[in-house]
């Protein structure tokens, strides 16, 4: 391919080794990079480098030799020109705290997680800029990507944004690939907003699919939160076509109707009875719609926008509500027009 043959190879640090951490590390050592991935967990990351094999995340994908693990930070973070932050929106300030000791001016820190912290109602890219002070060039690369897909060299499309058209290009540069596609748009907000916002729709698709509601519901449900994410979006000063790209629709209908969506399988498990502490309790990997949707709510609230969907997965996730009874008051709302203050003109 003409575009990986014209790239430079960056020396490149993967913060975080859950799937898609060791997904993109992966793509990057493909693609002909000098990547080290970062894990929390000395031991774990002893396990990973010995076997070769990320058994918690991704136990089938071989990790080749030349790619290179640790859990110090001062091994891979300084030297550096990109840093790729693939940490849990949970997790994330943590790290940042971490990670702030080694970030120099000029480097570029790369923003993957997808969601909103709870407490700030930051993004991802906002929490890293709140912590993490100097120099640096932040960017971010979101899409409908599920790791397992990307480690197995499936097609892939996703959008690599920063401020600038010139570092938004850069990131499309490094990242793409063959089987991997990279397109640019420099509206931040709204790319990351929707990367976060769809996997609260997520939560209600595996309700529907849990509840065996049928394509009908599943094609409504997916249409009409997408015009909530847009709505939201908008107030927020995003631009509104962002979200009828792959951050937007791209990523909600990958999040709402895959197998590998742990967004939806929360959902699916709640439509048939089981609690969400048990539920959350037993599972691998975060799920970020769960807290995503009480800062959904909240942002909501603060910018005056009507988010129904989002307030019934609320509902059914902390206020006890049955979720068969927040699908007949959705669906029992007043009547009202399809595009009525969807997005402002």
């Amino acid at each position: 391919m003409s575009e990986g043959k014209s790239r430079t190879a960056e020396r490149i640090a993967v913060i975080g080794c859950g799937g898609w951490g060791t997904a993109l590390a992966l793509l990057l050592h493909e693609n002909g990079h000098q990547v080290t991935l970062w894990g929390v967990e000395p031991d774990y990351v002893d396990q990973m480098r010995e076997s070769r094999r990320n058994p918690r995340y991704l136990p089938d994908i071989e990790i080749p030799g030349g790619l290179q693990l640790t859990s110090s930070m001062s091994d891979c973070v300084p030297t550096s020109a990109i840093v790729v932050a693939a940490t849990p929106t949970i997790y994330l300030r943590e790290v940042c705290r971490r990670l702030s000791a080694h970030l120099r001016a000029g480097q570029m820190v790369l923003n993957v997680s997808k969601g909103i912290e709870e407490e700030t109602l930051l993004l991802g890219s906002q929490v890293i800029r709140d912590v993490c002070k100097g120099a640096y060039r932040l960017a971010g690369l979101y899409g409908p990507s599920h790791a397992e897909e990307v480690a197995r060299k499936l097609p892939t499309t996703v959008v690599a944004t920063a401020e600038s058209e010139e570092d938004a290009r850069r990131v499309q540069r490094t990242f793409m690939a063959p089987m991997f596609r990279v397109y640019t748009n420099t509206d931040m907000l709204g790319v990351e907003l929707g990367a976060a916002l769809k996997n609260v729709i997520a939560i209600a698709a595996g309700i529907c699919d849990g509840m065996g509601f049928g394509d009908n519901a599943r094609s409504a449900l997916l249409t009409r939160g997408l015009a909530e994410i847009s709505r939201l979006g908008a107030a927020m000063g995003a631009r509104p076509h962002t979200f009828a790209g792959l951050t937007g629709l791209g990523d909600l209908i990958t999040t709402c109707v895959s197998p590998y969506g742990r967004n939806r399988s929360v959902g699916i498990r709640l439509a048939r009875g089981e609690g969400l502490d048990a539920i959350v309790e037993q599972m691998d990997q975060v799920a970020e719609g769960v807290r995503t949707t009480r800062s959904v709510l909240a942002l909501a609230h603060e910018y005056d926008v009507e988010m129904p969907i989002s307030r019934a997965v609320h509902a059914v996730l902390f206020e006890g509500m049955a979720p068969r009874r927040a699908a007949v008051e959705l669906m029992q709302r007043d009547p009202k027009p399809e595009h009525q203050g969807d997005v402002p003109d």
